[in-house]
């Protein structure tokens, strides 16, 4: 029997590519003993009603410009307490940044809960020192059914 997991999609705000979303990661880095120094997080605003269902095996899918392009495991949610005195939802996710088969995603807000059979398939590991493809060749491959 295979568990059964939900995913969240999020748009990626102010990064062009998969690079982008790297380098800003890269000062959200979280050191702790027991997660060996590969988690990174993002802050919310609301906390997942599904937390569960996302920590069976779950990951954000992260959209740029219409774009889903990558992925990163959920390892965890926590409290925030933002500048503004307002609790936020701080959630956790592995360093590592899985690229995906480019998959076309309608504007929304915030995050949504992104089913398994929905969600593109890996396709290798982000490594920053490997050159990306613009994002406009990216799109136009995918429109052509090549990814």
């Amino acid at each position: 029997m295979t568990k059964e997991f939900v995913n969240l999609i999020k748009l990626c705000v102010g990064a062009q590519n998969v690079s982008d979303l790297y380098e800003w990661q890269k000062n959200r880095l979280i050191h702790d003993k027991n997660l060996e120094n590969r988690a990174t997080f993002f802050i919310t605003r609301m906390r997942p009603k599904r937390e569960n269902d996302i920590l069976n095996g779950g990951s954000i899918f992260w959209v740029f410009k219409r774009l889903i392009l990558a992925r990163q495991k959920i390892i965890g949610f926590d409290n925030f307490m933002s500048e503004d005195n307002i609790l936020r939802c701080k959630v956790i996710l592995d360093r590592k940044i899985i690229l995906t088969d480019p998959y076309h995603k309608k504007p929304f807000q915030g995050w949504r809960y992104f089913s398994q059979q929905e969600a593109p398939k890996d396709r290798e590991i982000f490594s920053n020192e490997k050159t990306q493809l613009p994002l406009k060749i990216e799109k136009e491959l995918s429109e052509l059914g090549i990814f």
